[in-house]
């Protein structure tokens, strides 16, 4: 593995607007001069004739049927819905959102 890259922190901490410590300076650029590194690993691969893909493996979407299920007894909420609208089959329910932001 090569020498980590060398990074101007200085620079890229007043990019950033952040304060760093010398400490902090030399620490944080030996760790991305390591990652850097890392980029140029990935970049020597060969990649010729391999097809770009977005997974590295096949992604199938399994879908189902569309399925209604069982109706609901309307007969059968009416009687236990507090308010229930038989010509509407709506439930009215008590407010719990108020109108003031």
């Amino acid at each position: 593995m090569s020498q980590p890259a060398q990074i101007d922190m200085e620079k890229l901490a007043a990019l950033a607007r952040i304060a760093l410590t010398d400490e902090e300076k030399k620490r944080f650029g030996e760790q991305l001069g390591t990652i850097l590194n890392y980029f140029e690993q990935i970049n020597s691969v060969d990649v010729a004739g391999v097809e770009p893909s977005s997974h590295a493996f096949p992604v199938f979407n399994i879908l189902r049927e569309d399925d209604a299920g069982p109706t609901l007894d309307i007969e059968a909420f009416a009687r236990i819905a507090p308010k229930f609208n038989r010509e509407d089959s709506h439930l009215i329910v008590p407010r719990v959102v108020d109108d003031e932001s």
